[in-house]
């Protein structure tokens, strides 16, 4: 039998425990990954988190744990924990829709303008990132600020209690906006006119390297033999999943990775930080590769996902796959959104629904509103394929080429329905799958890290070959 390897996959929204390498993939544990709200706050669960990848790698190990060489973990960008000298949690990690960070970014632009902001970090202003959430933490909690030794993004806690080693990973870091994205160093100057302190940043570590082994009491309760490795993978899942488009390298394409966040761009060797790069508010993130991925985060599916979660609360339980049936057959919508709207991105309540927000949206645009879960969903993947052309054209402006193909990447290559409006919004071939790109993404860099695979170039010439990608032409 041949080596295998296992792909930690944390989405915002679910968990997959993977094993397997780039030609062939089996899902062992899957679970649920949800905030939980305390009071106004919104947390992530990380202890259980952690207990459900053990619950995997004892279900991994003991299937196969003698082929096992090697385990890879990516997550969601921005969020991090802080821990003090002795490695401890000084608090729950907060969840990047928490609205702690509301009006943020403007007191920092008061301080250090947008311009020079972006011009450090080539990261698209949202009030999401690392920047704003320490600062709005410093704020709040000043004695646990001072506590803190270390900066830990999500992945970097995991591989902290899988390993004991402290770092940070290139492609999470470069999505935090407090690192520099043309020199590939933390932005102290940046943090220190901010009242920020750069000593809790650590080492940043790129792709491919070999963190360690397990700690020894953790890799006795999952069965884990001495000589599995933990791998640091593109850790910013993204970064993972384009490490995996089944492109090749002949043609000009532009990538969506298509989830709770649809991130759409293109790959480059080095940022594209200029005025319109700015004005289109596009960010350049660490690739896998040690290059960068320049590209705009969309709201995605995050907005599908929240009516859903409404109308299952009313008692109306419709699959995913249900929902895009019903949208294919409603027709054309009789409305548009703006998907990035800040209306879109925080969770509803009972009191706030996203079906809600869409209809008040259509009420003040003067739009027909919709009538039920139909056609409200199919307005929703409509106004993302509208905003996809924008974002292409805007890409093409930007950086002066023309875009051939679009990869559809991630749970999103499933809708049908989605893929086939981008290919006639944008007018471009698009090519949908693999569906688990960001675990294959993942296993591929730790086959490169182990000597197994030669290259990126290699590894992506496997996935074309061995998974089913479909192709959509634009219609009409």
């Amino acid at each position: 039998m041949g080596n295998k390897h296992i792909a930690i996959d944390l989405g915002a929204e679910s968990g997959r425990i993977i094993v397997g390498d780039v030609s062939c993939v089996e899902v062992v544990h899957r679970f649920s990954n949800l905030p939980v709200r305390v009071g106004n706050t919104l947390y992530w669960d990380v202890l259980s988190i952690f207990s459900e990848i053990k619950t995997g790698l004892k279900l991994a190990f003991s299937a196969g744990g003698g082929e096992i060489r090697s385990i890879g973990l990516d997550t969601w960008g921005v969020d991090f924990a802080l821990c003090d000298a002795g490695g401890e949690l000084l608090s729950n990690p907060y969840h990047y829709r928490d609205s702690r960070t509301d009006g943020v970014p403007e007191e920092v632009f008061s301080v250090v303008p947008r311009a020079e902001v972006y011009g450090q970090t080539g990261i698209q202003i949202m009030q999401i990132n690392s920047l704003y959430q320490l600062l709005a933490f410093k704020r709040e909690h000043p004695e646990l600020y001072a506590a803190a030794d270390h900066l830990l993004f999500t992945p970097d806690l995991f591989h902290y209690w899988l390993t004991g080693v402290i770092n940070n990973e290139y492609s999470i870091a470069s999505t935090s906006q407090m690192f520099n994205v043309t020199t590939r160093r933390w932005a102290t100057d940046l943090l220190s006119r901010l009242g920020l302190d750069g000593r809790m940043l650590g080492e940043i570590v790129m792709p491919g390297t070999v963190l360690g082994p397990l700690l020894p009491a953790l890799a006795e309760e999952v069965g884990a033999p001495d000589d599995v490795k933990v791998v640091a993978v593109g850790s910013h899942d993204t970064a993972s999943a384009v490490a995996a488009i089944p492109a090749g390298g002949e043609s000009n394409y532009a990538y969506i990775s298509s989830g709770t966040w649809s991130l759409l761009g293109v790959e480059s060797p080095e940022p594209v930080i200029t005025e319109k790069s700015l004005t289109y508010n596009f960010t350049n993130e660490g690739a896998t590769d040690g290059g960068i991925r320049f590209l705009k985060n969309i709201m995605g599916l995050w907005i599908v996902q929240e009516c859903k979660r409404e109308w299952d609360r009313q008692g109306h339980s419709y699959s995913y796959a249900e929902l895009a049936q019903m949208a294919q057959e409603d027709g054309p919508a009789a409305f548009s959104i703006e998907v990035n709207d800040p209306r879109f991105l925080k969770p509803g309540s009972p009191h706030d629904t996203m079906p809600d927000r869409v209809t008040a949206w259509c009420s003040e645009t003067g739009q027909t509103p919709p009538n039920g879960p139909a056609q409200v969903v199919r307005g929703i993947l409509e106004s993302l394929a509208a905003e996809y052309r924008r974002t292409l054209e805007r890409i093409e402006d930007t950086t002066g080429s023309s875009i051939s193909e679009l990869y559809i990447i991630g749970g999103g290559s499933r809708n049908e329905l989605l893929c086939q409006l981008a290919a006639d919004a944008t007018r471009i071939p698009v090519y949908a799958g693999p569906t688990e790109a960001t675990a294959i993404g993942n296993l591929m860099t730790q086959q490169i890290a182990l000597g197994e695979i030669e290259s990126f170039a290699r590894g992506r010439e496997l996935v074309r070959a061995a998974h089913d990608i479909k192709k959509y032409l634009p219609r009409g």
